[in-house]
């Protein structure tokens, strides 16, 4: 499953952002460090399900389908608010950093609004700097790569020096497990114009310039420009998008959605997460308090940036920052079901240049073992193993296993 972790200083609404995503009652609070340990739950992609292409009324079974959108879950982690030092092991910074090497991709939200001073406590709008604040979080990033790096640099210059490994091989066996691969550290040592410099020539430049790379190319990270309702969240927004370019900033409330999700939850309206609408299903019903909530919501947030946010920065990580693709495997090319009569029943996330056979690995490893063709739907045509598979492909695949079965 795909894994997002959500960083940030304390007090930026990353906790509100995750119950948003996950409705688990993780605790919020405006004392710093609410979270200690990291809050994992399961959050959802949204995506348009090709049922009403096909025409077919589906029952998904690892995924849902909503008024024609298919969600589909990822996991989503809220990390412990990080501080100057982290990478050192200040406050939570081990805990917190550990963790984030393991995503595949980080949001990393930030207070628009200017609510939060440079320690991460709560402050008059506007006194704080959201731009700061990113830069912060970002050098621990950046320092914790670089520790790691110069840590293992004797074994790493082992390796290389007994003849067995090259530098990539010795790289990657001390960075696999923070999720890097080995096209990110060819690249990361082209970027640094270090590829051809035996690591124990290494300077502190070098460095640093490599683990700035690494951290680049190994996490994606959107910035979610949260409190958009507040303050003077839109010139600071304005100021972000200046910074660091309009696709890599995404304006949001998370306490917006949070408030949304629980009322459809209760009953109190129709809403899809992710459309920039809601509908109040009996006003009467309401309590004032609720009532001025959603006016609120209506007022300040969607009428000013359409929507809340929370779903657009998920489906931008994961279908824009990560390029996935979703593909959806039938048994039944002519019914869309599998051997239950389940209807469109699967919906998976692929990387990209995902073949077919990497399909029937993710589905089950006989099914690639015994992997004979695949067949798109759409066209009938057999495909083979090398395929390259496209978004909202939908294919069966037909095995030497799954026939002897």
């Amino acid at each position: 499953m795909i894994r997002i972790g959500l960083i940030g200083k304390t007090n930026t609404g990353k906790t509100t952002f995750f119950n948003a995503a996950t409705l688990l009652s993780a605790e919020i609070s405006t004392y710093p460090f609410t979270t200690k340990q990291p809050n994992i739950g399961v959050a959802y992609v949204q995506t348009l399900c090709v049922c009403k292409e096909f025409r077919v009324k589906d029952n998904p079974k690892n995924s849902v389908c909503i008024n024609g959108w298919r969600f589909i879950p990822i996991e989503l982690i809220d990390l412990p608010g990080l501080i100057k030092g982290a990478y050192l092991g200040r406050g939570l910074g081990n805990q917190f950093l550990t963790v984030a090497m393991q995503a595949d991709a980080l949001l990393h939200v930030v207070d628009v609004s200017g609510s939060i001073d440079a320690e991460g406590r709560i402050c008059e709008p506007g006194l704080g700097n959201p731009i700061a604040d990113f830069y912060e979080v970002e050098y621990e990033l950046v320092q914790w790569y670089k520790r790691v790096l110069k840590m293992n640099s004797n074994k790493i210059e082992r390796m290389v020096k007994s003849g067995r490994y090259d530098i990539v091989e010795a790289l990657y066996s001390t960075l696999s497990g923070m999720k890097v691969t080995k096209n990110h550290i060819i690249e990361s040592l082209q970027a640094s114009e270090i590829e051809d410099k035996p690591i124990w020539s290494w300077t502190e430049q070098d460095y640093e310039k490599m683990a700035l790379e690494l951290r680049i190319r190994s996490k994606p990270t959107l910035i979610v420009a949260n409190k958009m309702d507040l303050g003077p969240a839109e010139e600071n927004f304005e100021k972000l998008i200046e910074e660091f370019g309009r696709q890599f900033v995404v304006p949001c409330s998370a306490e917006a959605e949070l408030a949304l999700r629980r009322a459809e939850k209760s009953g109190l309206i129709e809403y899809t997460p992710g459309t920039e609408i809601f509908k109040v299903i009996n006003e009467e019903k309401l309590t004032p308090k609720q009532k001025w909530a959603l006016e609120y919501v209506q007022k300040r947030v969607m009428g000013r940036i359409f929507r809340t946010g929370v779903q657009q920065a998920l489906n931008t990580t994961v279908f824009k920052l990560l390029e996935m693709s979703v593909i959806y495997p039938v048994e039944d090319p002519v019914k869309l079901s599998d051997k239950h009569g389940n209807i469109l029943p699967d919906a998976f996330l692929m990387p990209p240049k995902s073949t077919v056979l990497d399909l029937a690995r993710e589905i089950h490893s006989d099914l690639a073992k015994g992997f004979i063709y695949a067949i798109d739907v759409r066209s009938g045509i057999r495909l083979p193993k090398d395929y390259i598979l496209r978004d909202r492909d939908v294919i069966s695949i037909v095995s030497a296993s799954k026939k002897k079965k």
